[in-house]
């Protein structure tokens, strides 16, 4: 599989993802016309080579583009999907290194980036980003926003909820759930399922702190 887009790619969020995309859209021969990010006045005036170009509002301004959102964040990538609406088209980037045998259905707006590995039965939601060397086996489930860092393996069957984020090498034992917006720690064994809105870590994993709902007064 190849980077997949349209037209013209803009990127939205100042990240080091975004410095990763844009190598690949090089690669594979795809413009990219610039970045959008709401601290533009604070950045360099341009990132990895391409022009910062303002703030994420300005997406309107350039309607001939595809657009990918690289905020790293699972649930701020989702509140940047809101702002900007469903009805925007958006690109999905999938490094030529990323293994799909099985044509497993990745949604719109998804990162895959090298040595990423998705076997059989497996389904990928929207605006996911799965970094290099994440292992998806069968039957596995990734709902939208959720981000995979890099290392990460699902055992057979592991369903990640929304906007959920597990951390660089972390392994999930086949079956278990991991609730939306949850947040699974860099190195950690999951051996049971993690409610929504949670964070664990360690081996085995275990409850760290509960979150707070989204918009809820800390």
């Amino acid at each position: 599989m190849a980077a997949t887009w349209g037209g013209p790619l803009l990127l939205v969020g100042a990240s080091g993802l975004a410095r990763e995309v844009i190598p690949l859209a090089a690669e594979a021969g795809r413009p990219v016309l610039g970045v959008l990010d709401d601290q533009h006045a604070d950045l360099p005036p341009d990132i990895g080579g391409v022009p910062v170009l303002g703030p994420v509002a300005s997406a309107a301004a350039y309607p001939e583009a595809d657009l990918l959102l690289c905020v790293g964040p699972s649930a701020s990538r989702a509140a940047v999907h809101a702002r900007l609406g469903p009805g925007s088209r958006y690109a999905t980037v999938v490094d030529p290194s990323v293994r799909n045998p099985a044509g497993c259905p990745v949604g719109a707006g998804s990162v895959l980036l090298a040595g990423v590995a998705i076997t059989a039965d497996a389904r990928l939601g929207a605006h996911v980003i799965a970094m290099p060397g994440v292992t998806v086996t069968h039957d596995c489930v990734v709902a939208d926003f959720a981000t995979l860092a890099a290392g990460v393996s699902l055992g057979g069957g592991v369903h990640v909820g929304r906007a959920a984020y597990l951390g660089m090498n972390a392994a999930v034992r086949p079956g278990v759930r991991i609730g939306a917006g949850a947040v699974v720690g860099m190195g950690s064994v999951v051996l049971g399922d993690v409610p929504d809105g949670e964070t664990w870590a360690g081996v085995p994993a275990r409850v760290l702190a509960p979150r707070p709902p989204v918009g809820s007064p800390r």
